[in-house]
Order: structure tokens, then C-alpha cells, then sequence
């Protein structure tokens, strides 16, 4: 897995203040994508055990609220292996910390496939559905079309069903 970058004071892409990882590759290529240089699945540097603790180090103040992960797509096979295991240790070693994920997924085709699924039990709120330029609205805190939604995944999981998360 390679990553485009490693935000240690993000407070665009979730609540807070947010260490945030911007993972490498991605085939939805969305027209309008903020963030095009990351659908290449080399771009940037390869996610290594040092960047991994590089970024438990990032969370360890009081004040960081919690770890954002986006794209790239971090749902693409390619990512999964190396994101559930830094998923899993975040969520052992700091689990009064939310985790935020962005994808161009629905979480009903994330819950089908049992890999991604595995990746779903570790994130606390998705921000699910392709970047859509025609429905692109700025006044929307926290996703950047309106087809785009706010999952609170561990109520979907139990609903088996997405949930809205309320901000």
C-alpha cells in the first residue's frame, strides 16, 4: 500500500482536530476528485511499519479527536490487509478516538463484500458515495456532494442497514 499523505492537524475532514491518511489508489475516478494524484496506486511512498507508528505517535495527545482515513479509495483490495491492521491497533490503543472514512462506496456494497466488511468494524463514521460534481454543495459540512452521506457504522452494522450519523 502506498500514501499520498499523513495530515497531523486535519480539522476539514471530521470533527475535531484529526491526524488524517490519504491512501493511495483508486478506480472511481469521480470527474471533479479533489484529490486525483492519489487514483495512481504508487503514488506518494509505501505505507511502512515506521509510518504506522509515525501515526500512533500523531494521535497520542489529548487533543486530537480522532484519525480520518481517505483516498484514494481505501475500500480497494489492494488497501485492505495493511488498513484493518492499523485500524485494529488504533482502535486497541485509543478507543475514546473516532474514526472517520471516506469512500466512494454505499455502505450496503461495502457490507456484501466480507474483506471490506472487516474493515467496517474498526470505522466509526463513513462518509459513503461517489463524489458527484452535478450535486457538489459547499454549504455540506463534511462531504462535498449531496448523494453523499454520513453513516454511523456501528448502529448500520447491528440495523444491517445504513443509519444516518447526526452531526
Amino acid at each position: 500500500m502506498h500514501y499520498g499523505e499523513i495530515k497531523k492537524c486535519d480539522i476539514a475532514n471530521g470533527p475535531g482536530v484529526r491526524v488524517s491518511l490519504f491512501v493511495s489508489g483508486c478506480r472511481n475516478h469521480c470527474p471533479g476528485c479533489f484529490n486525483k494524484e492519489t487514483w495512481d496506486f504508487c503514488y506518494g511512498k509505501p505505507f511502512t511499519t515506521e509510518t504506522k507508528d509515525h501515526i500512533m505517535e500523531l494521535l497520542k495527545p489529548d487533543y486530537i479527536e480522532g484519525f480520518s482515513l481517505l483516498g484514494g479509495e481505501p475500500f480497494e483490495p489492494e488497501n485492505q490487509e495493511e488498513l484493518v491492521r492499523l485500524l485494529k491497533e488504533i482502535k486497541e490503543n485509543y478507543p475514546k478516538k473516532n474514526i472517520w472514512c471516506y469512500t466512494g462506496y454505499t455502505f450496503e456494497t461495502l457490507l456484501r463484500n466480507p474483506l471490506q466488511a472487516k474493515l467496517l468494524q474498526y470505522i466509526d463514521v463513513l462518509v459513503d458515495g461517489k463524489f458527484k460534481q452535478e450535486l457538489r454543495d459547499e454549504s455540506l459540512c463534511f462531504r462535498g456532494s449531496k448523494n453523499q452521506r454520513l453513516i454511523d457504522v456501528q448502529a448500520s452494522l447491528q440495523a444491517e442497514e445504513g443509519v444516518t450519523y447526526n452531526y
